[in-house]
């Protein structure tokens, strides 16, 4: 392979590019953004009394929605104040879906990023930066998120869930002693990889607990015949592939907590035992660090 140093450019500046441009690229293919498996929903969107929103993505599995606003150049406040209003139009005029506001410039400086920052405790924000280069005779955009939405703890770690514990009787009667005989197999599966740790039972989910403290690396919601098993990972192209290269059953990955949702019987847990195993153990070298 030849290596081929890339020539940056901006977009701003640049007499053949402009922001059409870079709205019909990313409505053509919205993977590039690096968001998930998103589809275009719509484009140039009229806003009542507000302008128009670039772009609105959807993830193709859930009912979850990006309102993204572009920019060439350098953000300012009127671009963050128009992504904000934008996303909040959407959320009033259709609340059964979540949504997300998405700024992307080709710069966000540092004094820009910290306020957007304040508001992402509140407001599911991101920001991502888009940098222009040219390799060869081709063209591309690389698109860099520098600030992801605020991950948000699972209620039932906060202090006022601790005050509710519940025991293995409990999730008996919602599920079934053949369902906790598999969570007793993940928790083995997970011990493989610290002894230390313990199953606790909370009221919405079985989870893990460490010297006294949850550790949630991973949660199973026992059923009747099945087990959701959540394990907390980066939602990536490459665990995509690997989940559905195992073959497991899935369901809708959980975009507010970031947990894989998987599916298992007791033979899918024996046929897949050693890949999740790896799953297990990548999760929580990321809870650990």
């Amino acid at each position: 392979m030849t290596y081929t140093k890339p020539e940056y450019f901006t977009l701003k500046t640049h007499p053949d590019f402009n922001e059409k441009w870079v709205q019909n690229l990313i409505a053509s293919d919205p993977s590039i953004l690096g968001l998930g498996d998103l589809v275009l929903r719509d484009k140039e969107r009229i806003q009542p009394r507000a302008g128009r929103l670039d772009l609105l993505l959807q993830d193709i599995e859930s009912k979850r929605r990006y309102e993204i606003e572009i920019q060439l150049g350098s953000t300012d406040e009127t671009h963050i104040i128009r992504t904000i209003e934008y996303w909040d139009i959407e959320r009033k005029r259709y609340p059964q879906y979540e949504h997300c506001a998405v700024l992307i410039a080709e710069d966000i400086t540092s004094r820009f990023l910290n306020v957007i920052s304040l508001f992402n405790g509140t407001i599911p924000l991101i920001a991502i930066q888009m940098r222009a280069a040219r390799v060869s005779t081709h063209t591309t955009l690389i698109f860099t998120t520098v600030m992801d939405e605020l991950s948000r703890g699972l209620v039932e770690e906060d202090e006022d869930a601790a005050s509710a514990p519940t025991d293995r009787n409990y999730w008996e009667k919602r599920g079934s002693k053949l369902t906790l005989q598999i969570c007793d197999e993940l928790l083995s599966m997970a011990r493989e990889i610290d002894p230390t740790l313990e199953q606790k039972y909370n009221k919405f989910y079985v989870g893990l607990s460490k010297n006294g403290q949850a550790f949630n690396f991973i949660i199973m919601r026992p059923r009747k015949s099945t087990v959701t098993l959540e394990i907390k990972l980066p939602k990536t192209e490459h665990y995509d592939q690997q989940i559905e290269s195992a073959g497991i059953d899935t369901l809708n990955f959980d975009s507010t907590f970031g947990y894989y949702r998987l599916s298992l019987n007791k033979d899918g847990l024996s046929k897949h035992r050693s890949f999740i195993g790896t799953l297990l153990k990548q999760a929580y070298e990321i809870r650990s660090s």
